[in-house]
């Protein structure tokens, strides 16, 4: 088995892992932009470590479970329709809210001992807009990778992962930041 020598890891890795970095420089920066707003609002800095890895981490799931499907021989080119997809989409889906959820009632529990918190429906509301802006966006990336990886010959276990959890930090961000101007926070 050639195909696992240290070399041909590092070729595959590496140039993958320049891209998440650089991918995960531009979440920093894109953070550091809003700070001023951020540090105003204890609540919202609680919030966003956890939102933006609900993201990351389901389309990673979604990710292993296409990769699985690929290397078991179950996927087609043909999205639409395959099941795998569609299920797998819905589990992590399902998954993703629910935490969602979990994570406003933590949020909102955590919130109640400090001053000048938000409502219950407010945490509730920010969580569950930015969750779905980020399930939609990473679950499409996911997909779109995954399937383009396996065509060109690379290996989804390879790309899938590493590209969406740092792109779910990058696109968390973006949905927690416009639904918050969505529900003028800030």
């Amino acid at each position: 088995m050639t195909y696992y020598t240290i070399d041909s890891i590092v070729r595959r890795g590496l140039p993958i892992l320049l891209l998440t970095s650089l991918l995960g420089l531009t979440a920093g920066q894109m953070m550091n932009s809003q700070i001023e707003n951020l540090v105003a609002i204890p609540t919202i800095l609680l919030l966003i470590p956890a939102l933006i890895k609900i993201g990351g981490d389901t389309g990673s799931m979604l990710g292993a479970r296409l990769s699985s499907a690929f290397h078991m021989g179950i996927g087609t080119t043909h999205i639409q329709k395959n099941p795998v997809v569609k299920n797998s989409v819905i589990a992590a889906f399902i998954v993703g809210i629910s935490a969602s959820v979990f994570l406003s009632i933590i949020a909102w529990m955590i919130c109640c001992f400090g001053e000048g918190g938000f409502s219950f429906f407010t945490i509730f509301t920010i969580c569950i807009i930015s969750s779905i802006f980020e399930l939609i966006a990473v679950f499409s990336a996911t997909i779109a990778i995954a399937f383009a990886s396996h065509r060109f010959g690379i290996d989804p276990d390879d790309t899938v992962i590493p590209i969406i959890a740092t792109l779910g930090d990058i696109v968390g961000i973006i949905a927690i930041f416009t639904t918050l101007h969505l529900l003028q926070i800030i």
